[in-house]
């Protein structure tokens, strides 16, 4: 399917000409952000915790350690609420009402469960790592029985899921069109410095293509 069903938790309400159940432009937002923000709420208590993730496909990978308040809570089977957001200008009105942010956003509703066995938990902590620094995991020592044993993963299937997003100028009221000021766009992307080296890096160590050229442009993943 191209695109995702709208339920009754996913139906955007406000402004619903910025939505979109586009299943490619959903991954896109997903592929290209870095930090998701995870909602629930345990014996009333409500929380928002951000956390790295991952995607392969319909499933988004978050891990953490087993004694983590998100990760006890996790797995007590609860309703949690996923964010991503991708911050892509500051739009400037005539008027101060108007002014707003050009944005894509994702959210995920749904249910996490433990992803089991030795394999399926490396598969998982791979995705995480390969969507942070993609080439990077086979650069890596990678984890060892003990660290496997000290990291819980966790796998929400994207099933109920929008999007949103606003793009272009200001809309000012038509009155305004006249006002005597400045308006327009100022455009916002994530950059990356140069890398630094450890200073306890071996001699003769140079910076791999995976760190030397990191973006976080939108990319053609075969995971889709």
């Amino acid at each position: 399917m191209d695109e995702f069903t709208p339920t009754s938790r996913t139906t955007i309400k406000r402004i619903p000409e910025r939505g979109t159940y586009d299943r490619q432009f959903v991954y896109q937002v997903l592929d290209e952000g870095l930090v998701c923000h995870i909602g629930f709420a345990v014996e009333g208590q409500a929380y928002v915790i951000p956390t790295t993730y991952g995607r392969v496909g319909d499933k988004l990978y978050i891990h953490g350690s087993p004694g983590s308040r998100l990760i006890r809570s996790l797995q007590g089977d609860i309703n949690i609420c996923v964010t991503v957001t991708l911050l892509d200008g500051l739009v400037l009105a005539r008027s101060a009402f108007h002014h707003s942010m050009n944005y894509r956003s994702v959210v995920i509703i749904g249910r996490a469960y433990v992803v089991e066995g030795t394999e399926g938990k490396q598969e998982a902590l791979q995705a995480i790592s390969e969507h942070i620094v993609p080439g990077r995991w086979q650069h890596t020592r990678k984890p060892n029985s003990s660290e496997l044993n000290q990291t819980l993963a966790l796998c929400l299937p994207l099933a109920e899921v929008s999007a949103k997003t606003r793009t272009g100028a200001p809309v000012d009221d038509e009155a305004d069109y006249d006002f005597p000021v400045w308006a327009g766009e100022i455009p916002l992307r994530l950059v990356a410095d140069p890398p630094i080296d450890d200073p306890r890096l071996l001699p003769g160590m140079k910076v791999p293509d995976c760190a030397k050229n990191y973006t976080r442009s939108p990319q053609n993943k075969s995971k889709q």
